[in-house]
């Protein structure tokens, strides 16, 4: 089911910068967990990053140390700050949260 709303995906050479937001229909609650995942069309949801309101935010390890996720100040969304980006990192990326998804956002890293 289609709820979320991802945003801030775009083109960018090697090296650059990107912020994705992705904004849910509530503020959180529970200890949920919402969670960014990458995905090429045809193939499987790969983990990038997630985060909660009780636990500390959880990484891939290829992306360790160069994306960031945050809660936003309203408390019904995430922010995926990518620094570093590398053309390995081109790809649909979407959030995910209580079994809601979003239409996804591209990222395209290339020169």
């Amino acid at each position: 089911q289609v709820r979320l709303v991802e945003s801030g995906g775009g083109l960018v050479q090697p090296g650059g910068s990107l912020r994705l937001s992705c904004t849910a229909p509530e503020t959180f609650w529970g200890g949920h967990v919402m969670t960014w995942y990458r995905r090429t069309t045809g193939n499987d949801r790969v983990f990038v990053a997630s985060i909660s309101e009780r636990d500390d935010p959880i990484y891939a390890d290829s992306v360790k140390g160069r994306f960031a996720i945050s809660m936003n100040n309203h408390n019904n969304g995430v922010y995926l700050q990518m620094n570093s980006l590398k053309p390995e990192d081109t790809d649909g990326y979407y959030c995910g949260y209580r079994g809601w998804w979003g239409a996804g956002t591209q990222v395209t890293v290339c020169s």
